[in-house]
């Protein structure tokens, strides 16, 4: 169901916590997020054209070809997409993701006007392809801790995640894929993709390690006597299931009420700030999770692990 133009400035100014505690600390982590990102970018990635998908591929395809700023093309093709995304998804992602996707688009322009389009490493493409994916890995995960993001890939997918029922990772790949695909037809170098694809995996990695292992999804246990109002946050703001069980502590013998979810990293730093505001004295306890099958992740019928 689409969500009305309103809350477009929801999506703007709702929640606008930027100056309390946790939002100065958000600010830190984008910043530099988006620094170590636009390093990768400026140093490694850019000069020897290596396209890792997402706007910011597009971004240096048109680098290349028109002389283009990096930064510039890649918040200027952002900002349609993050109106799409709330006109579809409505206002999920708020201040810290127009704060990130700017900031990363300055730094990359301003790195290169101090720069230039040098490589930082002269004639050394793989090593290049490795430490771009590297930096803009975790880079990507300063700013996915701040619970923000940089735009492009995420909401499209996300988008299409909502039309078709694909697995979102599937449709992160396929989308950078067609950007890398059409990276070897306009430069009409297919190494390049070969490179491309190690940095792609590369920043993968690094993400996933920097922002609390390897599994993608996250299973939370929560015990709250605010149980009714972290659940209404899991559904009406997360917009993902959960489940209640009623329980007995045993030191006490006191009847209590669990929460149990399944949620993606970034959701689960959303809940735990939440939960801090809600129940300080809640306690949470975290479970990585394998796979996931059912409403908001992978359909039964997909047969990939």
């Amino acid at each position: 169901m689409r969500v009305a133009d309103g809350d477009i400035n929801m999506f703007l100014f709702s929640d606008y916590k930027a100056f309390s505690k946790n939002g100065i600390k958000d600010i830190l982590l984008v910043l530099a997020g988006s620094i170590i990102m636009a390093s990768g970018y400026v140093f490694f990635v850019v000069p020897y054209k290596i396209i890792p998908g997402g706007v910011y591929g597009i971004a240096i395809i048109l680098h290349h070809t028109l002389g283009l700023p990096t930064g510039t093309m890649g918040l200027i093709m952002n900002i349609p997409l993050i109106y799409w995304g709330v006109k579809e998804l409505g206002p999920k992602f708020g201040w810290r993701t127009i704060l990130g996707m700017t900031v990363t688009s300055g730094f990359i322009d301003l790195m290169t006007l101090v720069w230039g389009d040098k490589p930082l490493i002269e004639h050394e493409l793989l090593l290049s392809a490795l430490y771009g994916g590297v930096l803009i890995g975790a880079g990507l995960a300063f700013i996915f801790k701040a619970k923000a993001t940089t735009g492009g890939s995420d909401i499209v997918a996300q988008i299409a995640y909502k039309r078709s029922r694909m697995p979102m990772g599937q449709l992160l790949i396929l989308i950078d894929s067609l950007v890398v695909i059409v990276a070897v037809v306009v430069f009409k170098d297919i190494k390049l993709a070969l490179y491309a694809i190690i940095t792609i995996y590369t920043t993968g990695q690094v993400v996933d390690s920097i922002t609390g292992g390897m599994n993608y999804r996250k299973g939370a246990f929560i015990v709250s006597k605010k149980y009714n109002e972290i659940g209404d946050f899991i559904i009406k703001k997360l917009r993902r299931g959960a489940t209640y069980f009623h329980s007995k502590g045993i030191y006490k013998n006191d009847e209590k009420e669990v929460i149990f979810t399944a949620l993606t990293r970034r959701e689960l730093a959303a809940l735990q700030e939440k939960i801090r505001e809600i129940d300080p004295d809640a306690f949470m306890t975290i479970i990585d999770i394998r796979d996931v099958r059912g409403e908001g992740f992978k359909p039964f019928d997909d047969d990939s692990i």
